[in-house]
């Protein structure tokens, strides 16, 4: 039998092992289950995927694009006259009201890397892509540092269900860039 040809079945792959830990979380996730959630033979998932981590460094590597999308949408960073900590603040509260389940997602394969050795660089490109774009508007001790502020406020968010408190964000990150200035 000829070997069927299917570009976009590694990408298809992906995506179901995004909607698998979406669904079941990181532990629900299994070459086979991500198979069967692509509609592939189990082989596919291994051909691409030698490994689960190789899988999941993937789906984070997807994932990660959704704050940046968020930040990229918005463009405030290149002009010096916006205050940097409202429009930070406006940021995190679109990205979290948006599909509530992809940033929790999002988070659940950024933490998995405290387990999953092989996910921290991925987890790290994050942090280092945010920190190199608000880098444009301060040092880039204070960038990882405002990155850092707005990864615990949006884990107390996620985790507490307490609602997002935009004004709360923006005085907290104001600190942090004043006590840069200062």
């Amino acid at each position: 039998m000829p070997r069927r040809h299917d570009p976009e079945r590694r990408q298809r792959i992906i995506d179901a092992a995004i909607r698998v830990v979406g669904s079941k979380g990181i532990a629900g996730l299994s070459h086979r289950t991500a198979a069967a959630e692509a509609d592939v033979p189990l082989g596919s998932t291994t051909y691409h995927f030698r490994t689960l981590d190789e899988l999941l460094v993937a789906a984070l590597r997807q994932t990660n694009e959704g704050f940046a999308k968020v930040i990229a949408s918005c463009g405030g960073l290149d002009d010096p006259r916006t205050d940097l900590a409202a429009e930070l603040a406006g940021w995190i509260g679109q990205w979290l009201s948006g599909d509530r389940t992809g940033v929790e997602l999002e988070y659940e394969l950024y933490l998995a890397a405290l387990r999953r050795p092989a996910l921290r660089p991925v987890a790290a490109e994050w942090a280092e892509d945010v920190a190199e774009q608000l880098s444009r508007r301060t040092d880039p001790v204070t960038a990882r540092a405002l990155v850092a502020v707005v990864d615990g406020i949006c884990l107390q968010v996620l985790l507490t269900g307490v609602p997002y408190d935009e004004a709360y964000a923006r005085e907290v990150l104001g600190r942090v860039l004043a006590g840069a200035e200062g």
